[in-house]
């Protein structure tokens, strides 16, 4: 009797599985958050080629798409967890493996025309290792605030005001700016004004800086610095007229140079938040107690 019912428990627990299998899901939202994964996965094609230009764009094709698929779910209220966790595992591709694996090949490409590769030393082996350690530690990170958000996330349009951690995008955005500012702005001056000692040391300075800076980007995404919902807390509803020069400012900004303005938005973007991070955590509570110090020591020069 005892099998039986264990065996009956079984069956009835596998029809409670089956009927929890997926059976529809929404098309459209679906399809622009593959093209989100698609588009990362064409970096990745183009990076290995040595187009880093191209393959930074289509990281940026990924974003807008990454923009657009959770816009239209939630305009549509066809949000789901199935398309919660394939954002994700798009995102992983897109913000993760391809922004680490770009700089991978852009430095690679570095070292070998700096005559550096291929010299059997201990600084050839120190620096690939840094460089692999670097990226792999991005996809990690990337891997872990991802997982993170999928927990901790909530449907509700009117939670999206802030995000905990920097989001995987604008980690990408900072190696993907700074490489294309590279690439295009960088390698255009060299070929016209000759390479002025100044260009050569801006570019060598922005290349040798890419581990270091997705280090920095590793962190901050696995942080609890709050960062802001661009469009929910300073473009969607009525605001300040200040909010409105300032995306003047950055619109005239973009149309004059989208090379500087990517550069700008996505770095000043990524370090706004662990500025004012310093600011509240330490020197705004140090305050306080210096003023108490202070105090005391004035009370003791009365006596």
């Amino acid at each position: 009797m005892s099998r039986l019912k264990t065996q009956a428990a079984k069956e009835s627990l596998l029809r409670r599985v089956r009927k929890q299998r997926l059976k529809y899901i929404t098309v459209l939202p679906s399809l622009i958050t593959i093209l989100n994964g698609a588009c990362g996965f064409a970096a990745i094609v183009l990076a290995g080629k040595g187009a880093y230009a191209m393959a930074g764009y289509m990281i940026l094709l990924a974003m807008i798409a990454d923009m657009l698929d959770g816009r239209v779910a939630r305009m549509s209220q066809n949000t789901s967890s199935f398309g919660g966790q394939l954002d994700s595992l798009c995102d992983i591709i897109s913000f993760g493996v391809a922004p680490a694996f770009l700089m991978l090949k852009v430095l690679e490409y570095k070292l070998e025309s700096a005559g550096l590769a291929g010299l059997n030393s201990a600084l050839e082996n120190f620096l690939q290792r840094f460089v692999w350690l670097a990226a792999a530690v991005y996809i990690s990170c990337a891997a872990i605030r991802l997982a993170r958000f999928n927990v901790e996330n909530e449907e509700d349009e009117s939670a999206h005001m802030s995000f905990i951690g920097l989001p995987t995008p604008a980690a990408a955005g900072v190696v993907v700016s700074l490489v294309i500012f590279h690439q295009e702005i960088l390698r255009e001056l060299l070929q016209t004004a000759g390479g002025t000692w100044l260009v050569r040391l801006c570019g060598n300075a922005i290349i040798y800086a890419l581990p270091f800076l997705i280090l920095g980007t590793a962190v901050l995404m696995v942080s609890r610095i709050r960062y802001p919902h661009i469009i929910n807390q300073y473009i969607k509803g009525k605001k300040p007229f200040a909010h409105f020069i300032w995306l003047l400012l950055g619109i005239g900004l973009i149309v004059w140079s989208i090379h500087i303005a990517l550069v700008l938005i996505f770095c000043g973007f990524a370090a706004s938040g662990f500025v004012k991070w310093f600011y509240y955590k330490l020197i705004r509570r140090k305050a306080p107690v210096l003023q108490a110090v202070k105090k005391m020591e004035l009370e003791k020069m009365g006596k």
